[in-house]
């Protein structure tokens, strides 16, 4: 269970620091074709200006803990609702990519069960 739950969150970290650090280096792969939904959802998101790069943030945050491992609890806390936006935008608008975004959730997910006992004291009195 211990050497599972390194490469779940090591591959994690590894995912969200990549995605953020293309973000900010304007290094980004080949973009698929967006449907007209998921444009006009984006240049919603866009349109907020500071929500894209708040978003990013907080992915290179959490990558970058979750990479650490002393932090890792608080990391996945921190990164679920991102990851879980990110399984709800590609469910109802790309399916896709729903399948790599679908392990990113069960990992996240992994991770709530394999820190529960650090959780616990939250959840206490």
């Amino acid at each position: 269970m211990k050497i599972a739950t390194i490469i779940v969150r090591v591959l994690l970290g590894a995912m969200y620091l990549f995605a953020s650090v293309s973000y900010f280096m304007k290094y980004m792969p080949e973009q698929p074709q967006m449907t007209a939904s998921q444009s006009t959802f984006m240049a919603g998101v866009m349109a907020s200006v500071y929500l894209m790069p708040l978003i990013k943030v907080t992915e290179l945050v959490a990558g970058i803990m979750l990479l650490v491992g002393r932090t890792a609890p608080l990391a996945a806390l921190i990164i679920f609702p991102v990851t879980l936006n990110i399984f709800l935008y590609h469910f109802y608008l790309g399916p896709k990519e729903l399948p790599m975004v679908a392990v990113m959730l069960l990992f996240n997910l992994f991770l709530f069960y394999a820190y529960r006992q650090k959780y616990l004291p939250i959840l206490s009195k």
